[in-house]
């Protein structure tokens, strides 16, 4: 079995995940492996199931099975460790403990947004499901869903794929939007993430897209062209609360933003991650007001570019198209 260890770095309280399975993937492929990556066959397509992990989830129609549920062959995380934070002298660590499953989106060949509106909610439901199921072991705290599509982005193949990672610690970036949100609401009983939202339905320069559940818009402070917020328009910190009409809306949203990327920038590689509270304990004065102050939310970062240097010493991102600009250009592209 591999080994998997995660590390704290001091100075920023980032844990790094160090994982022997992914020690042998080529940082970056060259043109002749990335061309002979194309014509290989795909293990995740119908008919190469032996080529993957056993089933976690399945959903079938017509006899053929549309979306499936796997554990990750490479993962980042084990379920087999202990969660406990050891010291090596000066350094904390602990075991890589975790879960790390990958959602196959379909059993052919299409992007997800090309997918029926009802598949696209069976991959949403997929989510949930792995979600509370994972949730039942208590040691594990934080929950995220990642896609990458195009090598730009990290994915490796071609084929329309999602992961869920859970962790036994809250990660860092989780918890300064966690401590952000308690903040905002201890001085003015207000979730920040309303604000936001009422202010992006106020101006509507930065909103592309909306339907009764949900809000698709341009941040403010957008990190890359045409990045895009999702957020749903009922308070909840939790994902796995979502209920059916909101799969239906979120399906929606998610389709049609997109598609209206795809318009826009010739189908650009990106980036997608949901954000959901973590599992509470009984520490409640820590996130007392977690239900009221936190919510659940997506991130659609387009990558369009390497990041620089200036990012990596400054952790400010430079971006050269303005929110207002970009929702623009989204508003005008069809989605017929």
């Amino acid at each position: 079995m591999h080994k998997n260890e995660m590390r704290l770095d001091p100075l920023t309280d980032e844990w790094t995940l160090f994982s022997e399975a992914r020690a042998h993937q080529a940082p970056a492929a060259s043109v002749l492996e990335e061309n002979a990556a194309q014509t290989a066959a795909n293990p995740f397509l119908a008919g190469l199931e032996q080529y993957s992990p056993h089933t976690l989830h399945q959903v079938t129609a017509d006899g053929q099975w549309k979306v499936r549920v796997v554990p990750n062959r490479a993962p980042v995380l084990r379920v087999e460790g202990d969660p406990t934070r050891h010291s090596d002298g000066f350094y904390d660590h602990m075991d890589g403990l975790g879960a790390h499953e990958v959602i196959i989106e379909t059993s052919d060949s299409r992007a997800l947004e090309q997918l029926d509106l009802w598949q696209i909610e069976q991959v949403l439901a997929a989510w949930k499901l792995r979600m509370i199921d994972l949730m039942r072991d208590v040691r594990l705290r934080a929950f995220s869903v990642v896609k990458a599509v195009g090598r730009p982005a990290g994915a490796l193949l071609p084929h329309a794929l999602s992961q869920l990672v859970a962790m036994a610690v809250i990660p860092a970036r989780l918890k300064r939007k966690l401590e952000v949100a308690r903040s905002f609401y201890s001085q003015k009983k207000r979730s920040i993430f309303e604000d936001i939202l009422s202010e992006e339905l106020r101006t509507g320069s930065r909103v592309v897209y909306e339907n009764h559940g949900f809000c698709v818009f341009c941040p403010y402070a957008s990190r890359t062209p045409f990045e895009l917020s999702v957020y749903p328009k009922r308070q909840s910190p939790d994902y796995f609360a979502i209920t059916d009409a909101e799969v239906v809306q979120l399906a929606d949203a998610l389709q049609v933003a997109l598609t209206k990327l795809n318009g826009a920038l010739d189908h650009p590689p990106y980036q997608l991650a949901l954000i959901t509270a973590p599992t509470r304990t009984q520490r409640q004065d820590h996130w007392g007001s977690i239900e009221r102050d936190f919510r659940w939310h997506i991130e659609i970062l387009p990558r369009l570019y390497p990041s620089g240097p200036l990012e990596l010493a400054t952790g400010s991102w430079v971006n050269g198209v303005w929110p207002e600009v970009a929702a623009e250009c989204l508003r005008g592209i069809g989605t017929a």
